[in-house]
């Protein structure tokens, strides 16, 4: 993987060192010094999203087949640093999302975070309309949480808890208030946070003004069609400015960090 520019924060450290862009092997430990959560007591919220070049977050309705290997190396990583993923109930059913495993080359990291062995997973559901005999509820290495609103249906809240799973009221009605999600999340000491989208939930983030960090692997494919973008619903009334935190490129991706300025 070569080394564009180094993934620090920008804004602290000035421009990079060109004679320093050689090309550069990342290990999984040079990753996670690299993409470490920032400290602080807060919530910290993180994307990671991949588009391709004509701006498609997905191929036939999945993101694998515009991703890499080093994307899916980073993906590791980000997922070995955080707390909890989020994602939305289309995502997981349209991605098979399985439990998170215990990656032994996190371990040492997360122990001396305070973590347990592998993030939990979190699913944005307001209906609740979830296969609860799947692996990723009824065989989590930590307990799976789900998101609902107040009126969500009472026998599907049931059916979650009879899993095991952890039911979390983050909005009125049967809509789950994307702030508050990060509230009650960070609440439980779910505070490294990092979402996968959707695009919809993306969106609902960005919208909330709560989204500090976007992980994006810009993909040199082109796709044509109708393909959804890396975020959707509702615009915000004034585009919100990012600062370029990082930049790697290998074999054509590019793998940027911006953060919130």
């Amino acid at each position: 993987m070569r080394s564009l520019f180094p993934v620090t924060d920008l804004t602290a450290t000035g421009a990079p060192d060109p004679a320093g862009a050689d090309d550069h092997e990342w290990s999984l430990d040079a990753l996670a010094e690299a993409y470490a959560y920032p400290g602080g007591p807060g919530p910290w919220l993180r994307a990671n999203m991949v588009t391709t070049l004509d701006g498609a977050a997905q191929h036939d309705g999945r993101s694998q087949s515009i991703s890499s290997p080093s994307d899916m190396r980073i993906f590791g990583t980000l997922r070995g640093l955080a707390d909890v993923v989020i994602a939305g109930a289309e995502t997981v059913r349209t991605e098979g999302y399985r439990p998170a495993r215990a990656r032994e080359a996190f371990a040492a990291r997360r122990a001396a975070a305070g973590q347990g062995p592998a993030p939990a997973v979190a699913v944005v559901s307001g209906s609740l309309d979830l296969d609860f005999t799947a692996p990723l509820y009824t065989a989590p290495l930590v307990p799976t949480l789900v998101l609902t609103g107040a009126d969500a249906p009472a026998d599907r809240v049931f059916a979650a808890r009879k899993t095991g799973a952890l039911v979390v009221v983050a909005g009125e009605g049967t809509r789950v208030d994307p702030a508050r999600a990060v509230r009650e999340l960070a609440a439980l000491g779910l505070t490294r946070q990092l979402t996968e989208g959707g695009p919809r939930l993306l969106g609902q983030f960005v919208a909330a003004g709560v989204l500090d960090e976007l992980c994006l692997t810009v993909s040199p494919m082109l796709t044509a069609g109708e393909a959804q973008r890396i975020a959707g619903g509702p615009s915000v009334p004034v585009p919100e400015r990012f600062a370029l935190a990082g930049l790697l490129e290998e074999d054509g991706f590019l793998f940027t960090r911006y953060r919130r300025r």
